[in-house]
């Protein structure tokens, strides 16, 4: 797999009629609308989407099923053809080339940015000689249940069930076949055969397609506008943008939350049942996404992430959750899709998360983390969001000493977690912050023995002399990825010979062919209430190499992110997690938690800091975009070879 987005060559034909299996995970990629998103397989197929949001129920779920489930397949009909894939430069339109014995043709497939209804463009270019093409499209409402009723007008074609719409234009004739609508074609050098699909409510009229050229172009240009504010001086460059880019495509840009993942139930064990619902926000994303953002230079789009987050914690601090709706929802009941057979046989398919009821200490220093450094950018937060964090500093006061569930979401029992231990210093140490250098009022002496009493228990509680590190809760001997935070939030600093051992012991003995992983979960039955192997956490991957880096193994910590970044497919993306024995992505896909995480990675390890603060307008949330956008193009900075700060345009 290649480490930067490029055309590779990889071969391809139909898959057989009602296979089970999907692709492999790392052959997809991502289209999207900055409201929901498509994956897209290498053969054409666009096998997962759910219209109109994220968190919609999907109208193709080949992902998690077969053929009678959905699909939209465009693809040549000779066996054993090859393709090639690529974004147009830095934006999210995707081109695959597919070779052919008898010429090339190239699908470009995007979803324009919404005005109002959501619509997906894809184009069919005659580049050589004449290839056979094939459209399948099989519809299916309801996570692949519901067949639609389907009727044609012309060069329109409408399904309706329930209270959602699909139609589908093309100038080429279609019918039908079984319960797919079918179109055959053969394309020649400099032919276009363009088709537009848009999801409508069904007590509307379907409305008039977008003209599929002007789409593509449009969308192209704005994608590529919008990354043209980023700016990063190193050797990961291209990496670093298709991570930004992924995130803003996780973005529902109504509220400016940011789902964790595209899709749900992919599993983090082939043929397990560790399947989960990611189309949600999680609290615990919440700082390093902000890092992120900031340091790409969009600040624009951190002042959303950062006002999501106040909207969806307002309220009563006992009822925080770890995670809300793209739109701040906090009724995410979880129930199983009977009817789907899982990718690759993976069950339960899972809609929902029942993870979002449990109590997790950490999010609330995640969320105080997440406001700090969002008022180091956007300026003074309000009276009432000091207020708010106020009265969470009081229930952090009250509830620090009781056992949680911790952040990796265990479904046993509560425990003194020691993450979560550190994430509630924390949070007592952003509020003591919040007044020291951001000028707001509180009891900052009575939160400073309450931050030294959670120190001192930590250290004392936290730490077995036995294996010599930091351990996953109180009392344990079990290592836990997470405490790779500690010396990353400041508790404590890499260099402290407890978390130096901490981070020499995880390296060592939590980590397979060199990833990390979460804890060793086939010995985590009693802890996290399930059972089974998982891959390779990524994001715990890229901390470990800025542990390592600031250890002073700059060398060792630049060979792991290589490493890391070549676990991407060809187009930039990765997964939540990496089976090192399959050698394949597994997990939720794309995961903004992966990508966010080598963000801050490749600015940490190229040297380069978060945009200075001081040069940041006093009122940057009220900036309108065009302003806004204009500014941040003026006032980019790296650091220059003697440290000091210069200006770059």
């Amino acid at each position: 797999m290649s480490p930067v987005p490029g055309l590779t060559v990889g071969g391809g034909g139909p898959r057989a009629k009602n296979e089970v299996v999907a692709l492999p995970i790392e052959d997809y990629g991502l289209i999207g609308d900055t409201h929901t998103a498509a994956i897209v397989g290498k053969d054409g197929s666009i096998d997962w989407l759910c219209l109109p949001r994220f968190d919609s129920e999907a109208c193709f779920a080949r992902l998690l099923g077969d053929d009678d489930n959905g699909f939209w397949q465009i693809a040549p009909t000779a066996v054993g053809y090859e393709t090639r894939r690529r974004y147009r430069r830095d934006s999210l339109v995707l081109e695959t080339e597919f070779e052919t014995p008898t010429g090339v043709v190239r699908l470009i497939d995007c979803m324009p940015i919404r005005e109002v209804h959501p619509q997906v463009v894809r184009v069919v270019e005659g580049v050589s000689g004449e290839v056979d093409i094939r459209m399948q499209l099989a519809m299916r409402f309801g996570y692949g249940k519901v067949v639609p009723w389907v009727r044609g007008s012309g060069s329109l074609i409408t399904a309706i069930a329930g209270p959602d719409g699909l139609s589908l234009w093309t100038p080429i004739d279609t019918h039908g076949e079984g319960l797919t609508t079918v179109a055959d074609v053969t394309v020649k050098e400099g032919d276009v055969v363009p088709f537009v699909l848009t999801w409508f409510a069904s007590h509307e009229e379907a409305p008039r397609p977008v003209d599929p050229r002007f789409a593509v172009e449009d969308t192209e240009m704005w994608w590529q506008d919008w990354s043209s504010t980023f700016h990063f001086n190193g050797p990961w460059r291209d990496a670093v943008m298709r991570s930004l880019i992924t995130l803003k495509a996780l973005t529902y840009n109504p509220t400016g939350g940011i789902v964790a993942a595209a899709t749900s139930s992919l599993p983090e064990t082939l043929g397990g049942g560790r399947n989960w619902d990611y189309r949600y926000c999680w609290l615990r994303d919440a700082t390093l996404t902000l890092e992120a953002l900031m340091q790409g230079g969009y600040f624009e789009e951190a002042m959303a992430w950062r006002n999501w987050l106040l909207r969806a914690v307002a309220g009563d601090p006992a009822d925080l959750q770890i995670m809300y709706g793209a739109a701040g929802e906090r009724r995410l009941d979880e129930w199983e899709v009977s009817w789907l057979p899982g990718y690759e046989g993976s069950t339960p398919v899972r809609v929902g998360n029942a993870a979002s009821g449990q109590f997790q200490l950490d999010v609330y220093g995640e969320v105080m983390s997440a406001l700090y450094v969002a008022s180091k950018v956007g300026g003074n937060l309000s009276e009432t969001t000091w207020d708010l964090q106020r009265v969470l500093m009081g229930f952090v006061k009250t509830m620090w000493s009781e056992p949680d569930d911790g952040i990796w979401e265990v479904r046993g029992p509560r425990r003194h977690f020691t993450h979560s231990k550190v994430m509630a210093w924390v949070a007592v140490d952003r509020a003591i912050k919040m007044v020291e250098e951001c000028g707001e009022e509180g009891p900052v002496d009575e939160w400073k023995q309450l931050r030294d009493e959670i120190h001192e228990q930590v250290c004392a509680e936290g730490f077995n002399a036995k294996v010599n590190a930091f351990t996953q809760y109180y009392g344990s001997d079990a290592l836990d990825a997470s405490i790779l935070m500690m010396p990353l939030v400041g508790f404590l600093p890499a260099t402290d010979p407890r978390v130096k051992s901490t981070i020499e012991a995880i390296e060592k003995d939590l980590t397979e062919d060199g990833f990390v992983l979460r804890y060793r979960a086939v010995d985590a039955g009693a802890v996290d209430g399930l059972t089974g192997h998982e891959g390779a956490f990524l994001a715990c991957s890229f901390w470990l190499a800025d542990c390592l880096h600031l250890l002073g193994r700059q060398e060792d910590a630049a060979k792991l992110f290589e490493r890391l970044i070549a676990l991407s497919n060809e187009l930039g993306l990765l997964s939540e997690e990496y089976d090192a024995v399959a050698k394949r992505q597994v997990g939720n896909f794309p995961q903004a938690f992966s990508h966010v995480s080598l963000v801050n990675s490749a600015y940490s390890l190229s040297g380069q800091s978060i945009r200075d603060s001081r040069q940041l307008p006093t009122d940057l949330t009220r900036m309108a975009p065009s302003s806004l956008r204009q500014w941040r193009r003026s006032r980019t900075w790296s650091r220059a070879p003697s440290g000091q700060r210069r200006k770059t345009k």
